[in-house]
């Protein structure tokens, strides 16, 4: 801490020189900064302003003016922490505090005196109402400014020569002349540090400042002592060697307590603690020459300086400062102490303490929010401020390497993000007010309230609202610390905003849509859609929002439902509230409009919200009365009687015209006033004024006891009897015994009679004992019940017999007939009375009466009862009488209507069969409901109905009890048919087990057992096999193991073939399935001992090769395979064996395949085993020539049979020309000599075998001889002497040529010959390559051949790449073969165009040639359907428009090619939006978006992106029903267009264009509105809304040619002058050969191009 000398506020010149000295006794420094306050020997106080200039003065007084103005010194004096107020301590043993205003010159006036027992020496003002003082005679007292009384804290038996507290003023040290310094505490603040003596200092502690680490204490020893938080001493500084120094009179510790100064004789002491060493370091002392003692030390409370005042009256004011900087230029920045800074604006001049309350040093200080806030940190903890409101905060804060970002748009809260997490400080309070997780960092999707709009019974209302993802909100209470609402939305949200109390959430999401949250009941409603602004209008509920061009208005949010709308041709920009009136700010183009809200509305509804009832009073009587206000007024007039605001309540119902009330409450006003003067408060609790109240809410018994609560018996009767509440006035008077009860009673009487009161006159009476009088007036009243009461309660009133008489007869005429039965009873007149009971249906009474005087009615009575009791529905009590009068059907009918079962058997029980059987079944049901089956059979059987005991256990599934019921009752027959039903009923439904139940029962099993196989239940039909047919058990198993076998159930197949002993079918069955271990496995198992081999030696043959060694091998059953295979003559699979693994035995099978071979006649064979086996001489003795021999002697004997038998035996003996002469010998000799039938069948043998040896000639004449035609044309074909067998068919056989010429088809397409197949059959051939995927050579062939056949394959072709994704190769076959206009190949052109203009990378321009190559062919297409049938067809009108997209398309690639046609290519993207039916609309839209944005037009652009989002969603929600059409009303973009099946554009791009929308709209500075054209309308509509014109497109841009048209030959076709001629500009300057290409391609479309090729016009 440094301390500079800054000046000298006042020097006494005239007092030093008059009196010797002018001692400053006292200084102080107010808390807020802006005042000092300094008193001198003469008892005057003066004030000077911050800068050190006198503004003020006033004299003190003395406690007794007898002894003089100067009989006292002021010993202390102190500030009030609202700096409006100071105390003096004065030696006369007095305290006086001085109120003295806020301003300069305010009237100082004496508010608080405390008169004490011995002189003042000190004084502190700590805390608000509580000043600290030290007395002469040692106590240390506390004057309360609330109570105006004081008290002692402690005492001591030394005066008290110091008083000083803590930073915080939370707790005092006083030191005594004894030395003793003592501690105390009001709050300890948590730190546990003792009070009361602390410490003995070695000399009085004139000098005692307690700083943040330790007390300095010192004196006249003129030592510096530092004790520790519990007395011990941590340093002392010893100054009494120093013959400069004198006593130290005084210290001060600055406001953080890091600094103590303490004074002396020319010189101040300046210690300052180091947080580091943790002990007290003395910075250079302060020596001014000529100061003398300084008697005074005051720190201004900032910090910023330091006054001293001096013995010779002088105050030397000193800057205090670690150091200063200046921020910015705007602010200064003086650190007073490491933990304490002041910000003071250079401006304005105000200036803001910065302090750590925790005296942690502060680091750097930065000035944010439009330099409003202030930021710094300290090492723990972060310091927060408003400098407008001067609220600061400190909250414990770890740092975080600065990477905090801080939000200051709420005005009461700063908002923290760091490392996801969102913390909340609010300014002026030092706890953190809450702390969330979030990773929206954005301020429109954060709202927070604090205490915004204070309403009537809320203390704290702080509420919280952010996004925890992008779909959910959620709701905390900050009070609290505990959520109050999570909403999940199912869009992105992207602005949210709690109302100012924190009742009601707005949010919007990306499709714009407005949405109100009612926090306490947890409702959402979607209340606005394409919102484009919304704010809440600033102080009330209200909400303003705008859709579209409509301003919306909520008065009451409460009714969501309820909106006031008005038209606006602009966007909302803002709202302003003041001077009376809320304005909506709407910009209209270059103008802004104001648009003012009912301000009643919204005046009126917050006051009542808030309970703030005198606004809404003040602004109601703003109003003229009209309904509405009317109602406001009831409303309020309600709302202030609960409260209690009676004037209010008045006002109200004066303003209603409702004078009585107003009056009343008027009346009852004035009473409380009366009350609320003569003794203080409200007034409103004064028992008449509460009492009144009761009254009005006509709670009159409360009202009642309130009086007599107070004795004030008077008032309460004077109340009954002003509303003629008689009963309870005398009922109070005789309560109370009230002198006047009897004159009441008289008044009450009279007042009676006058006004007619009969009745009310009777009673009054008859209380009083006047029965004649009483029954008099109840007849006059026409109450002759109440006559006969009295009568019947006075027996001598009975003996009046013209009275009783009267009384009856009244009593019939009014039918009471039960009243004039009890008279006519009492009289002893049973006749008339029992007569009167019957009429009046008392028949209890006349029941009890006949059974004493007339037996004979009594049944007759009974049965009347019941009848009665009937009508009446109580059929349960009707029920004993009719008992009793022996009606049995009656009785039986009210139990049964009563539900009364039991009852009701009982009395069928007694009745006779015929008259119960009826009744029985309606009981039964109810039992059988119940489920009590036994009990309903019984009544079932009773009532002769047993069918329906059946059904009963029937439907209850109770079989055996049925069936046990019907074998009593019904036909064997019968019963089977019933139960078979009912079996069938229960199979449909699936209850198998129940259905076999009921079919066993009624001994069916086979049903049963055929159901179980038809469900494939095949256990359980089994199950009933075994148990009912034994015998055929065993076919049933073999039977379910086929049917198991061909469903592939393999396993259990097996299981019942076994059952069946059918282990050779099971073996079958695996091997023909290809498992062999299991077939091995069965058979080893069931089968016999051989079993097994045989079924692996097939196992192996399966296998063959090296496998079924390995496995013979590994079954050991190899050997005796091999003698297996050769005995079963499977030669083959013997040789394989043999050669593989036991090739010693391969003679043996030559030898034994030999024989076999001669067996069959098969010689030559036979010879070459024999040989093969080493047994030549068996091969010589079997010759061919034998055969041949014995052949030709059979033919010479004319057995020609024989002959060519043995012929035919014949084999190939490695002769084959032997052979084949014996074959032809053979069909010779057959031809010749045998009979048809068996030469034919000679023929077919050699016929065969001469084409197996490849004499297919032979063979061929062979079958001619027999007319065998088509054998033979087969031999030829076979042979593949087509020459042959095309002649054969052609001369013998016509039928035969389509044949042969099939048969030569099919052997070039087997061989491939495709090119043979082209002479033969083009058709054929082209389907070949087609076939095969020769495609190239196809389309070449199919050139040479006609159009027709040539574009067949064309569009199979194209057909077939448009399926592999090769639209483009598509289009390049139309290109070169011409597109044909034939219907079938319409779907295929239309197929190129969607692929084309949907696929991605085409807006550029390098895909000009491929959009050049469609508009060629579309337009070649075009062409040819002008001369086709097809011509002007819809088909041809919807290839014309494609042609004229392709057109459009073509020329945009080409005008991106060159620099000064980007705003073609723009107009040619907006251009095709009114094509969007053909084309994807997302791409469509994005693509005419982005070119607008990209030259400029960002209006467009944005309705464009607009679109283009909406589409985007609507294609992932899979319907455009949510579309909004009304930017694009009154244009020729149709709005009915299909749903792209895919988004056309990639991610990222989409969001790319969201973020820019949504910045744009956040912005507003855009309109929301397409540009128009000199029509109005806009401006690339072709159709004029208005008018229905239709302009012509420009072949260039595509938009309307509206003035300056060039026409071409081909009518329809022109464009816009300006276009064309920038168009040709272009192309003369770029040598664009594309452009040049799209000035051909216009000259070929429309005949020609214009005569005037340029104009610079």
């Amino acid at each position: 801490m440094h301390i500079e000398h800054l000046s000298n506020c006042l020097v006494y010149g005239k007092i030093l020189l008059r009196d010797g000295a002018a001692k400053v006794t006292c200084m102080a420094w107010s808390q807020n900064n802006a005042k000092f306050a300094v008193c001198t020997v003469d008892r005057v106080v003066l004030l000077y302003d911050e800068h050190g200039e006198r503004r003020d003065k006033f004299s003190t007084k003395p406690a007794d003016m007898k002894y003089g103005r100067k009989s006292y010194m002021v010993k202390g004096m102190a500030f009030s922490p609202d700096s409006t107020k100071i105390a003096i301590g004065q030696t006369d043993n007095i305290i006086y505090v001085y109120k003295i205003g806020e301003d300069w010159g305010d009237k100082k006036v004496i508010c608080n005196k405390f008169i004490q027992t011995s002189a003042v020496t000190c004084l502190q003002w700590p805390a608000e109402h509580i000043i600290v003082f030290g007395l002469a005679e040692g106590k240390v007292r506390l004057a309360n400014t609330k109570t105006n009384k004081s008290s002692t804290i402690y005492g001591t038996d030394s005066y008290v020569v110091s008083l000083t507290t803590n930073s915080s003023g939370k707790g005092i040290l006083s030191g005594h002349a004894d030395g003793t310094i003592v501690r105390y505490f009001f709050d300890d603040e948590g730190s546990g540090e003792s009070q009361g003596k602390l410490v003995n200092h070695p000399c009085p502690p004139y000098a005692l400042a307690w700083a943040t680490n330790s007390i300095v204490a010192a004196g006249c020893d003129r030592r510096i002592v530092a004790y520790g938080k519990e007395g011990h001493v941590l340093q002392t500084f010893d100054y009494s060697r120093d013959p400069q120094e004198r006593e130290f009179t005084t210290a001060a510790a600055s406001p953080g307590g890091q600094s103590v100064v303490l004074g002396s004789y020319d010189r101040l002491r300046v210690l300052n603690w180091s947080p580091r060493r943790s002990i007290w370091e003395e910075a250079k002392p302060k020596e001014i020459a000529n100061l003398y003692t300084v008697t005074a030390l005051a720190w201004k409370r900032d910090g910023s300086r330091l006054c001293a005042g001096t013995l010779c009256g002088g105050v030397e004011q000193f800057d205090c400062c670690l150091r200063r900087s200046v921020y910015k230029n705007k602010f200064e920045l003086t650190y007073v102490g490491p933990s304490q800074v002041i910000v003071k604006n250079l401006s304005s001049g105000t200036r803001v303490v910065l302090k750590s309350h925790y005296g942690y040093e502060v680091e750097e200080v930065k000035i944010l929010g439009k330099e409003r806030y202030l930021v710094a940190h300290t090492s723990d903890t972060l310091l927060l401020g408003d400098l407008n409101t001067n609220r600061l905060s400190e909250v414990a804060w770890q740092g975080s390497g600065g990477n905090e970002k801080y939000f200051f748009e709420n005005e009461n809260v700063c908002m923290i993000f760091n490392a996801g997490e969102l913390t909340l400080v609010e300014y002026g309070s030092n706890d953190t007010l809450g702390s969330v997780r979030t990773e929206f960092m954005n301020p429109h999707l954060i709202s927070v309230r604090i205490n915004e709009r204070r309403q009537r019974g809320m203390e704290d209302n702080k509420k919280l609202a952010y996004l925890v993802d992008i779909k959910t909100i959620a709701i905390v209470d900050l009070t609290g610390g505990y959520n109050i609402g999570t909403i999940s939305h199912e869009s992105r949200v992207d602005w949210l905003e709690l109302n100012e109390t924190g009742h009601k959430l707005l949010f919007r999401d990306r499709k714009l849509r407005l949405h109100l949250y009612d926090i306490e009941s947890c409702s959402k409603t979607m209340i606005l859609n394409f919102c484009s602004y919304v704010q809440w209008v600033p102080g009330s509920d209200v909400l303003v929002a705008q859709n579209r061009n409509s301003l919306c208005v909520w008065y009451n949010i409460e009714a969501p439902e309820r909106v006031t709308t008005s038209s606006i041709r602009g966007d909302v920009v803002g709202l302003e509230r003041g001077g009376g009136k809320t304005e909506v700010m709407v910009t209209e183009g270059v103008t802004t409009v104001a648009y003012t809200l009912d301000e009643g509305l919204i005046e009126f509804g917050t006051a009542i919200d808030d309970g703030n009832y005198t606004r809404a009073t003040a602004f109601l009587e703003t109003l003229e009365m009209t309904p509405e206000t009317e109602a406001m007024w009831k409303t309020l007039s309600k709302l202030a009687l609960e409260a209690r605001q009676l004037h209010i309540a008045e006002r109200c119902f004066s303003a209603l015209g409702h004078v009585a009330k107003a009056r009343f409450l008027h009346e009852t006003n004035e009473i409380a006033d009366q009350v609320s003067r003569e003794y203080g408060g409200e007034g409103t609790d004064f028992y008449q004024v509460r009492a009144r109240l009761a009254m009005l809410e006509k709670n009159y018994k409360l009202a009642e006891m309130i009086f007599l609560e107070q004795n004030a018996v008077e008032e309460a009767m004077d109340m009954y009897q002003e509303l003629h509440r008689w009963d309870e006035c005398i009922a109070v008077a005789q309560a109370k015994g009230h002198p006047a009860l009897e004159k009441l009673r008289r008044s009450y009487y009279q007042w009676l009679m006058d006004t007619q009161q009969e009745e009310r006159a009777g009673e009054l009476q008859e209380s009083q004992g006047d029965g004649l009088a009483a029954i008099s007036l109840y007849l006059k009243a026409g109450l002759p019940a109440k006559a006969a009461r009295l009568v019947l309660a006075q027996e001598e009133l009975l003996a009046n017999t013209e009275l009783v008489e009267n009384i009856t007869a009244a009593l019939i005429k009014g039918e009471l007939y039960e009243r004039a039965g009890d008279l006519f009873e009492k009289i002893r007149n049973p006749e008339r009375a029992l007569e009167c009971y019957c009429k009046g249906s008392a028949f209890m009474k006349a029941v009890e009466l006949a059974r004493l005087a007339f037996p004979v009615e009594v049944m007759r009575l009974e049965e009347a009862w019941g009848d009665h009791l009937v009508q009446q529905k109580q059929l349960d009590a009707a029920i004993n009488h009719y008992i009793e009068a022996r009606c049995s059907i009656k009785a039986i009918e009210a139990a049964l209507g009563a539900r009364q079962w039991k009852k009701a058997i009982y009395i069928l029980d007694l009745q006779d069969r015929n008259t119960a059987s009826k009744y029985y079944p309606r009981v039964a049901q109810h039992y059988a409901s119940l489920q009590e089956y036994e009990i309903a059979e019984e009544l079932y059987v009773k009532g002769d109905r047993t069918k329906d005991a059946i059904d009963m256990y029937t439907r209850a599934g109770r079989w055996e009890q049925a069936h046990k019921l019907a074998m009593k009752c019904m036909r064997p027959e019968d019963v089977s048919v019933l139960y078979i039903t009912q079996a069938q009923e229960m199979e449909k439904q699936g209850k198998y087990r129940e259905a076999e139940r009921l079919y066993v029962t009624v001994e069916e099993p086979d049903l049963a057992i055929t159901m179980f196989k038809k469900h494939k239940l095949y256990d359980d039909m089994i199950r009933l096999v075994g148990k009912h047919h034994p015998d055929l058990l065993s076919d049933t198993h073999l039977h379910l193991g086929k049917e198991l076998e061909a469903e592939g159930r393999l396993q259990e197949a097996e299981y019942h073939y076994l059952e069946a002993q059918e282990w050779k079918a099971t073996v079958n069955m695996y091997r023909s399935n290809g498992l062999w271990e299991e077939a091995y496995r069965v058979a080893k198992a069931h089968g016999g001992a051989d079993a097994h081999k045989h079924v692996a030696y097939l196992w192996a043959k399966s296998l063959g090769g090296a496998s079924s060694v390995r496995l013979l091998t590994k079954l050991g059953l190899l050997e005796a395979a091999v003698d297996h295979a050769a005995d079963n003559c499977s030669f083959e699979f013997a040789f394989e064996l043999s050669r593989l693994a036991l090739k010693h035995k391969t003679p043996e099978i030559h030898l034994r395949y030999a024989m076999y071979l001669e067996d069959e006649g098969k010689f030559e064979e036979a010879e070459a085993e024999f040989i093969r086996a080493g047994k030549p001489k068996e091969a010589v003795l079997m010759g061919m020539e034998g055969l041949v021999d014995q052949a030709r002697q059979w033919e010479q004997a004319g057995e020609y049979s024989r002959a060519v038998d043995c012929y035919l035996k014949v084999r190939d003996s490695g002769s084959s020309s032997l052979v084949e002469k014996c074959w032809m010998k053979a069909a010779e000799l057959a031809i010749k000599f045998l009979p048809p039938q068996r030469s034919l069948e000679v023929v077919r043998v050699v016929g065969p075998q001469l084409i197996g040896t490849g004499k297919h000639s032979a063979a061929a004449e062979l079958y001619l001889n027999l007319d065998l035609v088509k054998e033979a044309i087969d031999a030829f074909i076979e042979g593949e002497e087509w020459n042959k067998a095309k002649r054969v068919a052609k001369e013998l056989d016509p039928r035969y040529e389509d044949y042969v010429d099939q048969h030569y088809k099919e052997f070039l397409k087997n061989k491939g010959k495709v090119d043979s197949l082209v002479g033969v059959d083009v058709v054929a051939a082209l389907d070949l390559y087609v076939e095969q995927g020769q495609w190239d050579k196809c389309i070449e062939t199919a050139t040479k051949q006609n159009y027709k056949i040539l574009h067949k394959y064309v569009a199979l072709y194209a057909t077939h790449l448009i399926r592999e994704g090769g639209y483009s190769q598509a289009l390049a076959l139309y290109v070169q073969h011409g597109a044909p206009a034939n219907p079938q190949n319409f779907n295929i052109y239309k197929r190129i165009f969607a692929d084309m203009v949907s696929s991605p990378g085409t807006n550029s321009a390098e895909a000009y040639h491929n959009w050049a190559d469609l508009r060629d062919v579309l337009f070649n297409l075009c062409e040819n359907l002008v001369k086709s049938s097809e011509a002007n067809s819809l088909a041809h009108e919807e290839f014309e428009t494609m042609l004229l997209i392709a057109h459009y398309y073509a020329t945009r690639s080409a005008a991106q090619s060159v620099k000064q046609l980007e705003t073609v290519a723009a107009r040619l993207s907006v251009s095709l939006l009114r094509h969007t039916q053909l084309l994807p609309a997302d791409k469509a839209f994005y693509e005419a978006g982005i070119a607008a944005k990209a030259v400029g037009w960002e209006n467009m652009a944005f309705i464009f992106l607009n679109r283009f989002l909406d589409l985007t969603d609507a294609i992932e929600e899979g319907t455009l029903d949510a579309l909004d059409h009304s930017d694009f009303q009154d244009t020729d973009i149709p709005f009915e267009v299909p749903l792209p099946a895919k988004q056309h554009v990639p991610e990222a791009q989409r969001e790319e264009v969201r973020d820019w929308v949504l910045t744009v709209s956040m912005d507003q500075r855009l309109e929301q509105v397409l540009p128009r054209d000199e029509r109005g309308v806009y401006e690339a509509s072709l159709v004029a809304a208005s008018t229905g014109v239709r302009a012509l497109p420009c072949l260039i841009t595509g938009y309307p040619i509206l003035r300056n048209k060039i026409e071409f030959k081909r009518p329809g076709k022109a464009a816009n002058k300006d276009n064309w001629n920038k168009f040709l500009m272009a192309i003369k300057t770029s040598h664009s050969p594309v452009c040049q290409d799209v000035l051909k391609f216009i000259s070929q479309w429309c005949g020609g191009l214009p005569s005037t090729s340029f104009s610079f016009q």
